[in-house]
């Protein structure tokens, strides 16, 4: 998708986060989210399994939980790209796509709809 990135020198950086203190708390507070959702993938890389860790990806992708008109719907994604994600193979994730598409927690009309019911993936074991 087209993408637009501005370069800020490291100097520059450090000036706007002394003197311009709503975008220094915004900026730290981005910081430490992402933090905690790096924290929280390599935790789930370390110790659930590529169905869970599957899953939670789909979830996360889905904006589950999130207030959005388009909560449930995966933007455009390709098996490969999930099991790079996931850290497996893309025919694991052919296989557990196939289980929770026969299971109704998913739907395939060109377009990858999640049903909340997912979430019983995780919370079972």
């Amino acid at each position: 998708m087209p993408t637009a990135l501005l370069v800020i020198q490291k100097n520059e950086m450090i000036r706007v986060l002394h003197a311009e203190h709503a975008f220094s708390d915004r900026f730290v507070s981005y910081m430490l989210l992402r933090n905690i959702r790096i924290e929280a993938d390599l935790v789930d890389q370390l110790f659930n399994s590529i169905e869970k860790r599957l899953t939670r990806t789909l979830l996360l992708l889905a904006q589950y939980g999130k207030e959005s008109k388009e909560q449930g719907t995966l933007p455009k994604i390709s098996q490969e790209m999930l099991a790079e994600m996931v850290g497996t193979t893309r025919s694991r994730v052919n296989l557990f796509m196939n289980k929770f598409r026969k299971l109704g927690f998913i739907q395939y009309d060109g377009e990858i709809h999640v049903n909340p019911s997912l979430l019983s993936v995780v919370l079972h074991e």
